[in-house]
């Protein structure tokens, strides 16, 4: 079991892991041996996840997403498999925390009686300095 927060657990068997080659530094090392990881997580039809949190990790996997629900996260950071399956592991365990998270409720608020007085006394303030200029210009053009 995967612990995401102290009450939303994931088993490892809704997670699969591909090994596959990866590309960058590693000489002849990376034409041999697959180190990259490509880790696939079933959120659409997984047990474990809450409705809510499903949601949430819908909208916020963006483009890891694909549409049958499944979520791809491809690790090849590191050298080795077991580095980059930590790493894989990881960002999963990360964006599930993110989404288990709650966003905060919003309060619609007013803006205060003395905020609106201030508010009208400088557009008035502007209007008077914008028609002090006209009244000039036009003093001088005639």
């Amino acid at each position: 079991m995967i612990e995401i927060t102290p009450n939303l657990y994931i088993g490892e068997s809704e997670i699969l892991l591909e090994y596959v080659r990866a590309s960058g530094p590693g000489g002849q090392n990376v034409n041999k041996v697959s180190t990259a990881v490509q880790l696939r997580f079933d959120a659409a039809h997984s047990l474990s996840l809450p409705e809510d949190v499903r949601a949430r990790l819908l909208s916020q996997a963006g483009s890891r997403m694909n549409k049958d629900g499944i979520l791809i996260i491809d690790a090849r950071r590191f050298r080795t498999q077991i580095a980059n399956r930590q790493d894989a592991v990881g960002r999963l365990v990360e964006l599930l925390r993110k989404a288990a998270r709650e966003p905060p409720v919003h309060k619609k608020t007013r803006p205060t009686f003395a905020s609106k007085i201030r508010r009208l006394e400088t557009k008035h303030h502007r209007a008077d300095t914008k028609q002090s200029r006209n009244s000039q210009s036009d003093a001088i053009d005639s």
